[in-house]
């Protein structure tokens, strides 16, 4: 069912063929009430978000989880990063993030070349 959900998200819209880091810098402040980037980041309300491509989801040791991203089996890469951000509780079914999504294509696009830049 998880895949049908994120074949359709993908399906519905591509990410804008490129993102600028800054202006995806600055929409990161909505983020960051939860997450955490650089060199101190941690997991608080949300888990730390450097080195998230390649990263198998709910992986890391300093956040709990919920059971609905410990068995999503998602690796975060463009596309499912991408549709995640575009509608979280759709990807991930009972996901214990508290967002909405973000509807605007090139938002979308500047946010994941900024968090591309995380390591």
């Amino acid at each position: 069912m998880r895949t049908f959900f994120l074949a359709a998200l993908l399906a519905a819209g591509q990410v804008a063929a490129a993102g600028d880091p800054k202006a995806g810098e600055a929409l990161f402040k909505r983020c960051a009430a939860c997450h955490q980037v650089g060199p101190y980041a941690q997991g608080g309300f949300g888990p730390q978000l450097n080195g998230i491509f390649g990263r198998r989801a709910a992986s890391t040791k300093d956040y709990k989880y919920s059971e609905a991203m410990k068995k999503s089996g998602l690796v975060w890469d463009e596309k499912t990063l991408a549709a995640y951000l575009r509608a979280p509780h759709d990807v991930v079914p009972g996901t214990s993030m508290r967002f909405w999504g973000i509807k605007d294509e090139q938002q979308v696009a500047d946010l994941l070349s900024y968090m591309r830049s995380l390591r």
